[in-house]
């Protein structure tokens, strides 16, 4: 099939819908002007860091236990470009989607907290993100949109512990709460679901699409590149986040 039909064929999907939920990852905020930290300009191509460990390691919980600055150093490179950084045709396309049908929801892995700023309310950002700061030791949270000027690792005022972002570092349980309330999403049923910018790597991004395909429920994977996913689901656009969610919506907007 070729994308223009597909697209035909979504847009007719969503006007019957009534949840529909988005999972997503980095690629969408690739037309933000953020990098993927991996792949086409990613931040981190490179075997190691300049730390001589994998960004996956300098970004585990395992290092911020016993080296806090080094885990400092590359959230706070990832805090700088996502600095400035405003939601793409893609995020606000979903959040007016939610406008038009309620139960809109999404999953996101991304910390930029760009789905927010878009207007999304019906949202899990399962890995966190990096504006919220909080204290491991005394529960002290504050919300900071720029770390420059600061010194790393940031010091709690009221305590003098190590700050961290409230986000999943590698290797950390996700957030029990955030996990009930996908789980709760899943199981109250679903018209549509969409993978936008996600290579699917972990089994709780894939394992929820692969199901729905299973179940007769449309799938639709976002993304310039085939993945793991692409077997899996009933319509793959070969397109940017920003491109194929106008699309659809112009689609949908026409009737």
């Amino acid at each position: 099939m070729d994308t223009q039909t597909a697209i035909e064929h979504i847009a007719r999907y969503l006007a019957r819908s009534r949840r529909v939920l988005f999972i997503t990852g980095a690629g969408i905020s690739a037309d933000s002007g953020l990098p993927t930290y991996r792949g086409v300009g990613g931040l981190y191509n490179d075997e190691a860091t300049e730390d001589g460990l994998p960004i996956e390691t300098a970004l585990s919980g395992a290092v911020f236990s016993v080296r806090p600055d080094i885990t400092w150093k590359y959230l706070a490179q990832i805090a700088h470009n996502c600095r400035g950084a405003q939601p793409n045709p893609a995020h606000r396309a979903i959040a007016g989607l939610e406008q038009k049908i309620p139960g809109t929801f999404v999953f996101t892995q991304n910390v930029d907290g760009l789905h927010r700023k878009a207007g999304s309310t019906n949202l899990i950002e399962i890995h966190g993100n990096l504006q919220t700061l909080i204290c491991p030791q005394c529960n002290f949270m504050e919300t900071v949109d720029d770390l420059s000027g600061r010194d790393l690792p940031p010091r709690c005022p009221k305590c003098g512990g190590v700050l961290r972002p409230n986000v999943v570092l590698f290797g950390e349980a996700l957030p029990e709460a955030a996990m009930a309330r996908f789980i709760d999403t899943l199981e109250e049923g679903l018209d549509m679901v969409f993978t936008i910018g996600t290579s699917a790597v972990f089994p709780y991004i894939s394992e929820p699409i692969v199901w729905a395909a299973q179940a007769g429920i449309p799938t639709v994977e976002i993304n310039p590149v085939h993945t793991r996913l692409t077997p899996h689901v009933e319509y793959h656009l070969p397109l940017g986040a920003a491109e194929a969610m106008t699309v659809i919506m112009a689609r949908l907007d026409r009737g």
